[in-house]
């Protein structure tokens, strides 16, 4: 199961990868005020990092606050 993983995880980088090369040209973002011309493919590059960032750190923090609660559980039983 883990190769299946990777294998989806390599196919959906190389797949952003390719969208990044086809679309090179300036782009404006504005966020909060805020105003940003940059290529395309700069702008889903860092986007599809911080989804990574956030993503993991979202999963790493679930995971903990589970065996958290299971070890406490265990604990009082």
């Amino acid at each position: 199961m883990r190769w299946i993983y990777l294998a989806l995880i390599i196919l959906f980088a190389l797949a952003t990868l390719i969208f990044a090369l086809q679309n090179l040209e300036a782009t404006t973002m504005s966020f909060l005020g805020f105003r940003i011309r940059a290529p395309l493919a700069l702008l889903a590059v860092v986007v599809y990092v911080l989804g990574a960032v956030t993503g993991s750190s979202l999963l790493a923090l679930l995971r903990r606050s589970y065996q958290g609660t299971r070890r406490d559980a265990m604990g009082s039983a």
